[in-house]
Formats: structure tokens, C-alpha cells, sequence
């Protein structure tokens, strides 16, 4: 396992979680993830990409909302869990995400190269 994959796997492990709107997907879009991150996810096609881009949607977005909730990005942790990410309807843990580990978060995805999901 890669020193960013533990990071990774630290990172997610002190982002707090937090019930979401049934059904919502406002916090998903097209976002950036890291090699690291990409591998833990599903291969889609192309085909698939540009569709989900085209939509403005995350390729990873179904019917029924994220398919890989349980390993998506820590940018997707991120949303609804801090000032700076705020969730539309007013969601979000009891106690938000402590501003280190949203600077360390910010950090990897500054120090590492990032592709489109």
C-alpha cells in the first residue's frame, strides 16, 4: 500500500459522516480525484464519462444516488461537513470536520495528480 493510500484511508477515517437528504445529490458533480482514489472505484467507459460530464454529473451517479458511496473521494466526504463545503439543506454531522484534517484533505489533492471522475 502507497504512503498516499494510507493517507487516503486515514484522512476518510476522521471525516465525520452524516445522514444526507434522501435521494439528494446536489453535492455531486464532475470532481477530481487521485490515481489512489480512482483505483478503489469502477472502471467506466468513455462513452460513460462524457455523458455523465455532459449532464454536469459524476459518472459514479445513479439512480438511486452515489453507486460508490463507500469509496467515493474525500472530496465527496468533504461536502456537507464543513464551512467551506456547506450541504444545501442544512445537513451535516454534529461536530464538523476539524479544519486540520479539511487543510490535509485539501493538501493531497493540491500535492497529487487528480483526474476527472
Amino acid at each position: 500500500m502507497s504512503c498516499t493510500s494510507r493517507k487516503i484511508d486515514q484522512l476518510r477515517l476522521q471525516i465525520p459522516r452524516f445522514d444526507c437528504v434522501p435521494g439528494c445529490h446536489d453535492c455531486c458533480g464532475p470532481v477530481t480525484a487521485s490515481s489512489e482514489e480512482m483505483a478503489r472505484l469502477p472502471v467506466k467507459s468513455d462513452a460513460a464519462h462524457d455523458a455523465a460530464l455532459a449532464e454536469l454529473n459524476c459518472v459514479h451517479l445513479g439512480p438511486q444516488g452515489c453507486e460508490v458511496y463507500d469509496q467515493r473521494p474525500l472530496i465527496c466526504r468533504l461536502f456537507g461537513t464543513s464551512k467551506s463545503l456547506p450541504c444545501p439543506h442544512g445537513r451535516g454531522p454534529e461536530t464538523p470536520v476539524e479544519a486540520q484534517v479539511e487543510h490535509q484533505v485539501h493538501r493531497l489533492i493540491a500535492t497529487t495528480r487528480q483526474v476527472l471522475v
